[in-house]
């Protein structure tokens, strides 16, 4: 009998914790930017960040947030992957699951968070949760492909999609709004009274989701668990090492080259900066290359640290849903007290002021998210499993 087989189920829980665990981190990242988001937007930071206009702790706190949406959509993959391989029984298909969960995302994105983000519905903006919609989509028709075409199609786009660059398409063009959507962003539609904008181009996060998925049958059980941590550096450090020689030689992978700036912290402020719209294939070296070995490093952690971490990657949806309400009424409740400071705005003066507030709202949101992610894991009710 083989050691897996012989392995405790605590360590199998333990194992696929890291992967809520790491959600979790990234989410609260996620919660540090909506708060720059919402709290500095007199300072807003374009994408790619222009060198010239931004602060090192500002650009290093937009930073953060650009391992979000690579790590959710890639650990939604291998979640795809480990719900159609569950323990102890027969391999069943994501199909439904997927495409019905990938619909109902794209609901939510645009009948709640749209909202949420704007207070009006001016502008429809096709942003992360479409992206993801979109992609559990197209991965619930192509999950049926041979392991080897997925990995194959996956690693394509991933790579190759920024030899698509050049490639655009003027508004009045026909193909305009397929690419719009596809590559790169724009409005794709525009009255007097509103109009819809397509911020994520989904053809990379295919991509990713397709990796992701790809990346499933590490976390089997017939993979033992120092195998799957060695694997895991392997790939973050050769990720890593594509990206110094890509990107270290302006080769491939990033329209904006690096180069040497006034001083060391702006150089490597530099080198960093990638594009997110559509993400480069430096991006996502960088930023997954950074998940394999994170994810490598909790593969034997276990505190209370980490479960309280855990609990808000848990519970994914019901906690963005949360935090962008949060948010919204915090904002309008401070502006009506305090009153505007930058214009017509109230912000904060300093970054490190964004940070303090994203810690006490991770904090006041941790039990209501604890509280929830109880009641979905004790439901029997579908739709709940969907938050």
């Amino acid at each position: 009998m083989s050691e897996v087989a012989q392995t405790p189920t605590e360590v199998i829980k333990k194992r696929v914790a890291s992967i809520d665990i790491l959600r979790g981190l990234v989410m609260l990242f996620m919660l540090v930017d909506h708060v720059r988001e919402r709290f500095f937007f007199h300072q807003n930071v374009s994408d790619p960040m222009d060198l010239d206009t931004t602060s090192p702790e500002l650009f290093f706190t937009r930073t953060t947030a650009h391992f979000c949406a690579p790590v959710f959509v890639f650990l939604t993959g291998l979640s795809a992957w480990l719900y159609s391989h569950p323990h102890n029984k027969a391999p069943r298909s994501a199909t439904p699951f997927l495409f019905k969960r990938g619909l109902f995302i794209v609901f939510v994105e645009i009948a709640i968070i749209n909202w949420l983000w704007m207070g009006n519905y001016d502008t429809l903006w096709l942003q992360v949760m479409w992206a993801i919609g979109i992609s559990m989509i197209a991965l619930s028709a192509l999950c049926k492909l041979p392991y080897k075409a997925i990995l194959a199609l996956g690693l394509l786009i991933v790579c190759a999609h920024n030899l698509l660059s050049p490639i655009s398409f003027n508004p009045d063009e026909a193909g305009y709004t397929i690419w719009a959507i596809l590559h790169d962003r724009g409005i794709i539609f525009e009255s007097e009274s509103f109009r819809i904008k397509a911020s994520y181009p989904v053809l990379p996060w295919i991509g990713v989701i397709l990796l992701g998925y790809c990346m499933g049958p590490l976390y089997s059980r017939a993979v033992e668990g120092a195998k799957r941590q060695s694997t895991l550096v392997k790939l973050g450090l050769g990720f890593w090492a594509l990206l110094l020689i890509l990107r270290g030689f302006n080769i491939y992978g990033e329209v904006l080259p690096w180069e040497v700036q006034q001083d060391a912290i702006h150089t490597v402020m530099s080198f960093i900066n990638y594009t997110k719209y559509p993400p480069s294939l430096d991006y996502v070296l960088f930023t997954l290359g950074a998940a394999f070995l994170v994810l490598a490093g909790l593969e034997n952690v276990n505190n209370r640290f980490t479960k309280a971490i855990e609990t808000f990657g848990s519970a994914p949806m019901f906690y963005y849903i949360v935090h962008l309400f949060v948010l919204l009424v915090s904002y309008r409740i401070v502006l009506a007290a305090v009153g505007p400071n930058y214009g017509d705005l109230f912000a904060f003066d300093y970054v490190w002021q964004i940070w303090l507030v994203a810690v006490i709202l991770a904090v006041a949101l941790y039990w209501p998210t604890k509280a929830f992610s109880k009641f979905k894991h004790n439901s029997k009710n579908p739709l709940v499993k969907y938050f």
